[in-house]
């Protein structure tokens, strides 16, 4: 008689469930989208106000200066002797690609104009100085 059971059941490969594991990765994609803009502007950088406009919508190349003095460049920090071969890098056959420069309000001038002359020296074609507009 127990043969007979055996023989009428048939087998059920078990069943994955994949909905759960894309409903989880898509609400991944949709938090890294909504957080990649805050980080891109994590430096906390304090700009002096001026009138003009920036022409580019995307700045692909920054240098910002805390109120420390601490370089950066894209948001990651650099020391001063490493911030030319950092932007070469990333420039690399880019000549035509502006380097914008935000400084916070408090930091000397002469930090400023000695981070652009380095940049300029270098080579680099167009340096920009970032303002808040208003």
């Amino acid at each position: 008689m127990r043969r007979k059971l055996r023989q009428g059941r048939r087998f059920k490969a078990p069943e994955i469930s994949l909905t759960p594991l894309i409903d989880a990765a898509l609400t991944l994609l949709v938090i890294f989208i909504v957080t990649a803009p805050m980080v891109q502007n994590g430096i906390r950088v304090d700009l002096p106000q001026g009138k003009s406009r920036e022409v580019g919508s995307e700045q692909e190349f920054v240098v910002s200066i805390d109120k420390n003095s601490q370089l950066y460049f894209n948001t990651y920090p650099v020391k001063t002797k490493e911030l030319i071969p950092a932007v070469l890098t990333a420039l690399k056959d880019n000549d035509d690609v502006p380097v914008y420069i935000k400084a916070d309000e408090t930091v000397s001038y002469g930090k400023v104009i000695s981070v652009v002359d380095e940049l300029k020296m270098a080579g680099i074609k167009y340096v920009a100085m970032s303002t808040r507009s208003g």
